[in-house]
Parts: C-alpha cells; sequence; structure tokens
C-alpha cells in the first residue's frame, strides 16, 4: 500500500484527523484522473440491483462536499464517528446517491431504493430498482462526482449484456443497456419455473414412446 492509500484509510478511519486534513472551508481537491470509477448492473426479471464504487479518496471528496464532515475552524469535532460512519449516517450523501444513480425503462422511471451504507468502503454503494415490466433494455444515468470535476468517468459493467462495459462521462451519462441477448427479460425463478415444466413434458413424452419401445421388442 503506497502512502496516498495509507493516508486516505487514516481519513476515513478517523473522524478527527479526516476533519482536520480536508477542513478548512474548501472541498479536498478531488482525484479523476485515476482510473475511472467503476458500477456493476445485475438484472432479475424486473428488478435490477446496481452497486457504484468510487475509490476511497473520492468518498472523502463527496463526503466533504456534501457537509459529512465537519470543518474544524467552525467549531468542535465530534471523535465518536469514523469517516466512514459518518458518511454512512449523512441524509446529504442519502440523497445524492439517489438523484445521481438512476433507471429508466421506456421512458418511464424505476423506481428505485437505496440499501444501507454499511461497509460502504468495500461495497460501495448499493441500489435496487422495480421496473415496471421484466427487462429487456434499460436507460442507466449515472452522474456522480462530475459535478465536483468533469473529468470523472465510471464504466458500468454488466456481464450479460450488450455492451458488457460503458463509460459514463459528464457529456455522456445516459446509455442504454440491451439484456436481450442474455434473456435479461426471463428472471432466475420464471426459468426455473420454465426449466421444471419443460422437463415434466419431455418425461411425459419419452414415456409412452419408452412403452411402444417395451412392446416392439416382446
Amino acid at each position: 500500500m503506497n502512502h496516498r492509500s495509507k493516508m486516505i484509510g487514516a481519513l476515513l478511519a478517523g473522524g478527527t484527523a479526516l476533519a482536520a486534513t480536508v477542513g478548512g472551508g474548501a472541498p479536498a481537491a478531488a482525484h479523476p484522473f485515476g482510473p475511472p470509477t467503476t458500477a456493476q448492473v445485475v438484472v432479475d426479471g424486473s428488478r435490477v440491483d446496481i452497486s457504484w464504487q468510487p475509490a476511497e479518496d473520492d468518498w472523502v471528496v463527496l463526503g466533504q462536499s456534501l457537509g459529512a464532515f465537519e470543518d474544524p475552524s467552525a467549531g468542535p469535532v465530534a471523535t465518536q464517528l469514523t469517516g466512514e460512519q459518518k458518511l454512512r449516517e449523512s441524509a446529504a450523501v442519502r440523497d445524492y446517491l439517489r438523484e445521481r444513480i438512476t433507471v429508466s425503462q421506456h421512458g418511464q422511471p424505476c423506481r428505485g431504493e437505496l440499501k444501507p451504507l454499511d461497509g460502504l468502503l468495500a461495497q460501495g454503494a448499493r441500489l435496487t430498482f422495480d421496473c415496471p415490466a421484466p427487462v429487456r433494455t434499460l436507460d442507466i444515468t449515472l452522474t456522480a462526482l462530475t459535478d465536483l470535476n468533469q473529468a470523472y468517468r465510471t464504466i458500468l459493467r454488466a456481464d450479460s449484456a450488450s455492451p458488457a462495459e460503458t463509460l459514463y462521462t459528464a457529456a455522456a451519462d445516459t446509455h442504454q443497456v440491451d439484456f436481450t441477448q442474455s434473456g435479461g427479460g426471463l428472471g432466475s425463478a420464471t426459468a426455473l419455473a420454465f426449466g421444471v415444466g419443460a422437463a415434466a413434458v419431455l418425461g411425459a413424452l419419452l414415456v409412452p414412446l419408452s412403452r411402444r419401445r417395451t412392446r416392439s421388442t416382446a
């Protein structure tokens, strides 16, 4: 682990160190020129799960810009919570994530829910969307961090979609993702039911055939 990573880890582990380092009124400097932020999308029937994983220093930048951390020059700084806990408990952070990570289907927004931000450094921000119908194509919008610096980029990965990877930028923050090639509209429960039904039909067809063969060889 390099010095930069150790410093950021210390910031998020300790509320006092974090506030003292990024405090002073101005937001901490953003770092948009490293590897892109990543996001992952998984579809099951009409349900869509997205996880958004920025770097640790970008969590610091985001928390500072939204007021999740106290300004030590303005008064006492609470030391009972770590920087990660302050991010998790910030209503402004939660609202920001809900507003800037969205999904729509055929022009209709899918109802989204932000999961608790427990372990956000390891797991990222996780959102679940319920769409009106089984998913075939989606319009996914990711605008997190680009309001802080337009050089930020996010790569959205979808193992069972086309394209499998999509680059999001400030100028291209909404993309259509096609899940039809993977049968994305067929949820796991539906697929299981279909498989069981098909097996039952096949079994029913094979029984008479087996009886015919037995008679013919008798």
